[in-house]
């Protein structure tokens, strides 16, 4: 053991004269200082050498969510917690974060390359700047959430199919500049993608469906409410390619019809959640043959969808079997 971490460790004393939290050894020290938030991690810092050493670990930084400080959180805390962290972060939350732009987040890619969970939600400053740094530094990335990242852009997606290909999870919910030729490259860039929220997506067509069909096998859970634009056509084909789906949501897709029900309930036996409410045009015919074809549903939401009352009460008995 060479001097410097000679003295780094002296700090812990198994005299039997110190206190208790200088008997321990350091292993269980750190377990108990893993459970204390970012702030009091900061706070334990300024206690004592020993507790400095403690809290500054890098393994009690490997998954930090700052949603609580959303106020307080500017540009310069994330760039200073990226290079206190450096390649121990895996989950990061910046939830709400409204001050956190292009710039921080650009040094924070360079810092953590390691990083598998970024939650980017509410972080309006965001741009395509973001993606491209988050391509070129963090090939782990595996859960990305960009909800209301509005100046997000197919460029985001075409630099995160280039380089995050392990991408399983990616929520661009109200992110209205996607268009299908973004999720075109990221279907070919990210196959095994298992999880897409495009909520409030409105420039979203059939074409987009088609991709993920084509390319993205894996897929269980698809969130697409309100992307108006959204008919049979798209839908039917992607059930035919994503046979694992088990979670989808077409609420106020007003285009759609039984033709996918069908499709769902021929193609997607493990289904377990769907939402269409407001999907005026569907009706007893088609959850007919859902119900008799996916019996491991567990919830539907048919608000505002006009069903005859003898037919549903007849398929919910259906379910229960």
């Amino acid at each position: 053991m060479n001097g410097i971490t000679k003295g780094r460790f002296e700090v812990f004393s198994n005299s039997d004269e110190a206190p208790i939290n200088k008997k321990l050894p350091k292993e269980l020290l750190l377990r108990i200082f893993s459970y204390l938030d970012v702030v009091t991690l900061c706070r334990c810092a300024q206690v004592s050498k020993a507790w400095n050493v403690l809290a500054l670990d890098g393994s009690n930084w490997q998954k930090i969510d700052l949603f609580n400080f959303q106020t307080d959180i500017e540009g310069r805390v994330v760039e200073n917690i990226s290079k206190r962290c450096g390649g121990f972060l895996r989950q990061l939350s910046l939830r709400g974060c409204l001050s956190v732009g292009d710039a921080s987040m650009k040094t924070f890619s360079q810092n953590c390359r390691n990083i598998e969970v970024l939650n980017l939600n509410g972080c309006t400053k965001i741009t395509d700047s973001t993606c491209l740094s988050l391509s070129k530094f963090c090939s782990k990335l595996k859960h990305l959430d960009l909800t209301s990242c509005v100046s997000v852009s197919n460029h985001s997606l075409k630099a995160l199919s280039d380089n995050c290909r392990m991408l399983e999870m990616l929520n661009l919910s109200w992110c209205d500049q996607i268009t299908r030729d973004g999720i075109e490259a990221l279907a070919r860039g990210c196959s095994g993608l298992r999880a897409l929220f495009l909520r409030g997506c409105t420039q979203l067509d059939d074409g987009a469906l088609k991709h993920l069909q084509k390319h993205c096998p894996e897929l269980t859970t698809i969130n697409m409410q309100s992307c108006t634009q959204i008919t049979d056509e798209g839908l039917v084909s992607l059930c035919r390619g994503c046979h694992k789906l088990q979670i989808l949501c077409m609420s106020g897709c007003s285009n759609i019809t039984d033709a996918s029900l069908t499709a769902l309930g021929l193609n997607c036996p493990q289904l377990k959640i769907l939402e269409a409410a407001r999907c005026s045009h569907v009706t007893d015919a088609g959850f007919t043959v859902l119900a008799r074809n996916c019996h491991e549903l567990e919830k539907m939401d048919l608000e505002e969808c006009i069903l005859g009352m003898f037919s549903a009460k007849r398929e919910r008995a259906v379910l229960c079997l």
